[in-house]
């Protein structure tokens, strides 16, 4: 346990809470450091239905006697707790024979308080077995689970292909394979429970009762909470984790990359509760005993927040890239099997403007590749194909602006315009023939009413 030994105690026992919550304990959390009264770490087990207390002593020192076995048996019996409880020492060093033997004396007669003891070599049989790695004097989250990158009925750029479906003037045979990508990103669930009272001398003044449930990146840097969306589509998943195997999705993705967990477990708990402290403060109002109306900040204590579990699992951020001729198309989202919320959405984007969105038409130019909104795409005058503002050569006929794919097509409807009759010549702007019929025939109307004629 090397790792271990330029650890404080304090540093040591966040190690032990991260190991003990991995394990699946229930309201693992720690003590007051200032007077701990021998229990440095408090961790709940249901056996049989029946809740039980385990108060744990943590002892980052070579050698544990029994004098410190015994101390902790004093302290489970004054220990607060409605229900059966028991105790744990844990050690990065080794028990004394007395040690020992106090212990097992205490289970051999059934004594309601019974002791286990951990020692190094127990701790570090312990981190393997639930996947957690000793580096830099910290236990790193080591997690070999992630929601499913794709769906498995179907092909990886499924996602992409109905995406280009909305798009006009384009059919799904006609799109070349795209380049696809995963990230696998580490995030962490958080479960924690709040209750708190605030009472003045008129009563209760406020409650806090809440269990809430929320998703946070977990990379290097500062933590940040998931999008909405994005935490329901990790909680509502994490029964259908599979194995994050490399080598195996490397057979499905043209690039694999797999994120390291920024920070350990103890500390996104830490930055759990100070988030739901400040989620949690308000200012409520209330009247005095003497008739006056008070405001009074309610702030819960570290105390009154108790995370009960930190799941860590993977991410999948799927990235596929279409080129189409001159232009690139991005679709980046969040997988979890059938289930994705997307993240980038360059298909449904015009690329000469703003408009973006799954709710606008959109069409093809077979010209360029380009995507464009209904206001960049025209009809190509010679072919009746779409093409788009962009790289359109135009030239006016009729006073009104056609739109050709290149110089060659205006060139051939230059000569076509050439050996059009007048009235045809004419048709190229319907809106300003019909305007000079309309024309014509007031002009007509007023003749003939000038002369008397009508």
């Amino acid at each position: 346990m090397a790792v271990l030994d330029d650890l404080s105690g304090f540093e040591f026992e966040d190690v032990i809470e991260d190991v003990f919550r991995n394990l699946g304990y229930e309201n693992v959390r720690q003590a007051d450091r200032t007077a701990d009264e021998g229990r440095d770490v408090l961790i709940e087990e249901v056996v049989d239905g029946t809740r039980r207390a385990i108060i744990v002593e943590c002892k980052h020192t070579g050698t544990v006697g029994r004098p410190v076995v015994q101390k902790l048996h004093s302290a489970i019996a004054t220990f607060d707790f409605d229900g059966p409880k028991r105790g744990m020492v844990v050690t990065t060093g080794r028990f004394t024979n007395p040690a020992q033997e106090y212990a097992n004396r205490l289970q051999q007669n059934d004594d309601p308080h019974a002791i286990e003891l951990l020692d190094g070599e127990d701790l570090r049989e312990i981190a393997d077995e639930i996947g957690l790695d000793l580096y830099n004097g910290r236990i790193e989250i080591l997690c070999d689970e992630t929601l499913r990158p794709y769906d498995p009925a179907a092909d990886v750029d499924a996602a992409v292909e109905v995406a280009f479906r909305d798009i006009e003037n384009i059919e799904s045979a006609d799109l070349p394979e795209p380049h696809s990508a995963v990230t696998f990103r580490p995030v962490v669930a958080v479960t924690a429970d709040t209750n708190a009272v605030f009472e003045t001398s008129v009563g209760v003044i406020h409650r806090i009762n809440d269990r809430t449930r929320f998703v946070v990146h977990a990379e290097r840097g500062q933590p940040q909470v998931v999008d909405e969306d994005v935490g329901t589509l990790v909680t509502e998943n994490l029964h259908a984790t599979v194995d994050l195997d490399a080598e195996q999705f490397g057979a499905v993705f043209d690039d694999v990359e797999e994120n390291r967990f920024g920070q350990t477990q103890t500390e996104y708990k830490e930055w759990a509760v100070e988030r739901l402290q400040q989620h949690h403060t308000t200012t409520v109002t209330y009247t005095g005993d003497n008739n006056v109306t008070y405001n009074k900040t309610c702030e819960p204590n570290r105390s009154d927040i108790s995370v009960q579990t930190i799941e860590p699992v993977y991410l999948p951020e799927v990235r596929h890239t279409t080129d189409l001729q001159e232009y690139t198309y991005p679709y980046e989202y969040y997988a979890a099997g059938p289930s994705r919320v997307t993240a980038e959405d360059g298909i449904h984007r015009c690329v000469h403007c703003d408009t973006s969105g799954v709710d606008e038409p959109y069409t093809y130019c077979p010209n360029c590749g380009a995507i464009s909104c209904d206001s960049h795409s025209k009809t190509e005058r010679l072919e009746q194909e779409p093409v788009c503002t962009g790289c359109a050569v135009t030239e006016r006929f009729a006073l009104k602006t056609k739109y050709f794919y290149d110089e060659q097509n205006l060139k051939a409807f230059r000569e076509e315009y050439a050996a059009m009759p007048l009235h045809e010549k004419a048709m190229e702007n319907r809106l300003l023939a019909g305007g000079s019929v309309v024309v014509a025939l007031l002009a007509v109307i007023v003749l003939l009413a000038g002369g008397g004629i009508i």
